[in-house]
């Protein structure tokens, strides 16, 4: 049985009949699942979840999920939950019901259930990565459940999340560069690509000072470095940063 196989199986059986259906949605739909690529699904469930779903969500998760699945290591899962009524129709900011990942392991190793959001803007760039990418895992097709997101909402949500990204840059450098190339891109081109190809068409546009920066993030993320030791390059990694959300203000309508 795949990971995905798991996952499926997991969310029916704490679900059962409220869960409508399951949705791919990050590298896999845009491009192709890379080395550090998290497995991203988008659950639409008819209702909103109890205590009880919550933990039996998040330790049957926990079992499957990362360096310490219990059958070893595996790819790091993010699975977000939406109520179907939350969505749909579509208002901003959006609602999450639940959402679990690997950044949040050592809480819920402490007892800690995630709980429902009632602001939660990163769900207008997925909810369009899994219209997008069309791919059920089960359940009608997403655009039968899922409203599309006006595009200024999908601007706004992944501009919104800069502050954040900058102040993880030190602890998680390779993924907040690779993030914000992704923004810089969307709002330039209006399209949502993957990190790798994001920094593509970041690349020739930025100084030659602040190429290194960007081309480390991408070889890390592609797997052709081991490591994120930024030795040399660490000083530069905020006057990178600085530069590419610089760029990013003077391509959002009307600024930020």
């Amino acid at each position: 049985m795949t990971q995905l196989d798991e996952i499926v199986t997991l969310v029916r059986d704490v679900l059962g009949a409220d869960a409508i259906g399951a949705y791919l949605h990050g590298s896999a739909v845009l491009g192709q699942l890379r080395p550090r690529s998290d497995t991203d699904v988008l659950v639409v469930s008819g209702c909103r979840l109890t205590p009880g779903q919550r933990r039996a969500l998040v330790q049957g998760l926990m079992a499957l999920s990362g360096r310490r699945a219990h059958a070893g290591p595996a790819r790091p899962i993010e699975l977000t939950i939406v109520v179907e009524s939350d969505v749909r129709p579509w208002r901003y900011p959006p609602r999450s019901e639940f959402q679990y990942g690997e950044w949040l392991r050592d809480d819920y190793e402490r007892g800690v259930v995630p709980a429902a959001s009632d602001a939660s803007p990163d769900l207008a760039p997925l909810i369009s990565m899994v219209l997008l990418g069309n791919q059920p895992l089960f359940g009608p097709p997403p655009a039968d459940v899922l409203d599309p997101v006006p595009h200024a909402d999908l601007i706004h949500a992944i501009v919104a999340g800069i502050p954040g990204l900058l102040d993880d840059l030190e602890s998680d450098a390779a993924n907040v560069v690779l993030t914000l190339a992704r923004i810089w891109t969307t709002v330039a081109t209006g399209a949502i690509h993957s990190k790798d190809a994001a920094a593509d068409w970041v690349l020739p546009r930025l100084p030659k000072e602040h190429r290194a920066v960007l081309a480390r993030a991408r070889a890390v993320y592609l797997g052709d470095e081991d490591d994120e030791r930024w030795g040399a390059l660490q000083p530069r990694l905020r006057p990178h940063a600085e530069f590419v959300v610089q760029e990013i203000d003077r391509a959002v309508p009307d600024g930020r």
